[in-house]
């Protein structure tokens, strides 16, 4: 079997290593002296700088780390060494934006929004993907292709168009097959606006042209553009893989062209993500969309906070379960459910191939599992992780009878090689698999009807499991001990009987030897007020 490709390290992966190692460093210390926290800003600092951030970015992140990590908050903590994970994760989140920056809409009329920056940034694959975002979101958007230089970029947008279900208003057809047909974007732009209104599209999302490099050309064309339509929302595309550029390219464009928020593309590069720490620090723009990867679902509002957990290895579980509500099939999810209760059936392979396919629409395994916290630990295997297996395993179950999905138990010997020759696979590979079937429906069933028994502090713990019922039996039959010596035993055993003896004489426990207490006496000799008697009769 050919071995599965390494993929590339994802954005913020050498950052996310680099403060983990550093915070490493601090466990199990209970206090920090001030050569702690200088050795800490400095590993920070260097893990900053590796990840291409912005230099007067790094100098103002490191400099509130130190002073906070000075304060009372660290101080007078029970656990230091987390109190400046929450100082890291709290000023990330700050220089990230602080804030998830949403869309405005113009109360009148077709919002508008203006899509800015250079060429290669994506800008006219994201145009369809925020229109595909915003048709999701009950909107009705209108697509405008105004970049009428680049070679084929009208027929890209319509092809794109086409795939994400939205209409293209492409009146000029701009450069295409060799031949420069030329047109006026700023023309385009402008009947775009009257085109909307008449079809009845709330959103207008112009598609502008690009440079390799910033130039008194391209900024006069979108500052055109841009006053023509007078855009709700100006959006920087920028690359998130050009590092410290993008920071240089994006002063640019704020001031020849001005923008209200950045989306950055190719967040699931190999890129360092300086531009996604440093882009809104140095503008003061927030970024407001990003997209990673190339399906056109591959992309969504912009979140500070659940981009600064990603980064400290404490997972996004809000943007996991957001997209398993949009993904799953709630109906089909309830039937599994009824069935793992004992409702409904028996769970079979083919609902256990249904779940398997709608976890598989939310993304690749490695994504989804690079969402839950502590995994970045497992990085190297989750890198490698082959996609493929999820198909050898749909091929296995599909190679079965409708009786054997049903019922797994009837696979033997014969059915087992007739399924692994229908598959292309080893007879292994089917054993593994019914026996990883039954595992899995045990445990799905144990959570189900309320935890995994033997796990403290579960729920449905239901006698501990089998080692627990052990170990009570074991307790139940142990009893006192008793000494070998016949004179000590026959003096422990008189010993136990006197002690019962004066038990049950005195069902409130008084040690056997002492006097009973004469509480009257007791409560006369207080000197307690006067009447107060009557309140221990």
């Amino acid at each position: 079997m050919l071995a599965p490709i390494p993929l590339r390290k994802t954005l913020f992966a050498t950052l996310s290593d680099r403060l983990a190692d550093t915070f490493k460093n601090l466990r199990g210390k209970g206090r920090l002296s001030e050569a702690d926290i200088d050795a800490t800003a400095r590993e920070i600092r260097i893990a900053l700088l590796e990840a291409d951030v912005a230099l007067p970015v790094v100098k103002e992140f490191v400099a509130a780390v130190k002073e906070r990590a000075r304060g009372e908050e660290v101080s007078q903590a029970l656990n230091p060494a987390q109190q400046i994970v929450k100082i890291v994760n709290e000023e990330l989140v700050t220089i990230l934006g602080g804030e998830t920056r949403r869309l405005r809409y113009a109360k009148a009329g077709p919002t508008v929004i203006l899509l800015a920056g250079l060429q290669g940034a994506g800008k006219t694959t994201l145009a369809a993907k925020l229109a595909l975002w915003l048709k999701g979101q009950g909107k009705s958007p209108l697509l405008v292709a105004c970049d009428l230089q680049r070679p084929n970029a009208v027929q890209q947008l319509q092809v794109n168009g086409e795939r994400a279900g939205v209409p293209v208003f492409a009146p000029e057809a701009g450069n295409a097959q060799g031949v420069e047909h030329g047109g006026d974007p700023v023309a385009v732009a402008r009947a775009s606006i009257d085109e909307a209104k008449r079809t009845l599209h709330d959103v207008v999302i112009v598609d502008t042209a690009g440079r390799l490099g910033v130039d008194a050309e391209l900024m006069k064309q979108a500052a055109d553009i841009r006053d023509a339509v007078q855009p709700d929302e100006v959006l920087f595309v920028v690359d998130a893989m050009i590092g410290q550029d993008a920071v240089n390219t994006a002063q640019a464009f704020l001031e020849g062209v001005g923008f209200d928020g950045v989306v950055l593309t190719k967040l699931d590069g190999d890129a360092r993500g300086g531009a996604a720490l440093s882009i809104a620090s140095v503008t003061g723009r927030p970024v407001m969309f990003a997209s990673a990867g190339e399906k056109l679902t591959d992309f969504d509002l912009f979140h500070p906070d659940r981009m600064a957990s990603r980064i400290l290895d404490m997972g996004d579980m809000l943007t996991l379960i957001e997209q398993a509500e949009k993904t799953f099939d709630q109906e089909q999810a309830a039937k599994a459910a009824g069935k793992l209760m004992g409702q409904g059936g028996e769970f079979t392979l083919d609902d256990f191939l249904e779940q398997m396919q709608q976890v598989r629409k939310l993304g690749s395994m490695s994504k989804i599992m690079g969402m839950l916290p502590g995994m970045g630990q497992f990085r190297d295997q989750l890198e490698n992780f082959d996609e493929r297996e999820i198909d050898r395993i749909q091929a296995i179950i599909q190679s079965m009878t409708p009786a054997e999905r049903a019922n797994p138990k009837i696979i033997d010997g014969s059915r087992r090689a007739r399924i692994a020759r229908g598959a292309g696979r080893q007879v292994s590979d089917v054993n593994s698999l019914v026996d990883r079937f039954f595992e899995a429906r045990k445990m799905m069933m144990q959570f189900a009807k309320g935890g995994m028994p033997g796990l403290p502090g579960m729920p449905g713990m239901a006698g501990g499991g089998k080692r627990g019922k052990q170990k009570a039996q074991a307790k139940k039959g142990k009893g006192k001990r008793v000494s070998g010596n016949p004179a000590k035993a026959a003096q422990q055993a008189a010993a136990e009987k006197q002690k019962a003896a004066a038990s049950a004489g005195n069902p409130f426990g008084t040690p056997a030897g002492e006097e009973e207490v004469d509480y009257e006496k007791a409560a006369a000799a207080l000197d307690l007020p006067k009447d107060f008697s009557k309140f221990l009769k």
